[in-house]
């Protein structure tokens, strides 16, 4: 039998209430994506839960959902390859790393190789 637990945690950090007035006040700020030259990203090759094909992946970009797509799809149609873009991190199908690399330099991201 499952454990009963009665914390904030388990309602997702809402607090119900019955008060007609009352106005919910979300602390979640949106992100501002951060000029080129200030992100940070890491180039890494993958091959974990993709049948044994390679991808591309860049992680650590810092900004909104919509610039995160936006970049995905210069990357995308760059390698001429498909991909996807969340949580940060771009997946492009395929060993591109070199190729994305240099464009992002030219762009101005600071961008670090990591791994193999």
């Amino acid at each position: 039998m499952a454990k009963k637990s009665n914390s904030l945690e388990d309602l997702g950090g809402f607090v119900f209430s019955t008060n007609s007035d009352f106005e919910f006040d979300s602390n979640e700020q949106q992100q501002e994506t951060l000029a080129n030259n200030e992100q940070r990203l890491e180039a890494h090759l993958d091959k974990k839960n993709r049948g044994g094909k390679v991808a591309t992946v860049i992680k650590g970009f810092e900004g909104t959902d919509d610039d995160l797509k936006a970049l995905a799809k210069k990357l995308k149609t760059l390698c001429g390859v498909g991909g996807s873009a969340k949580d940060g991190e771009i997946i492009i199908q395929g060993n591109f790393r070199d190729k994305v690399m240099d464009y992002l330099g030219k762009e101005g991201y600071i961008v670090k190789r990591v791994g193999g």
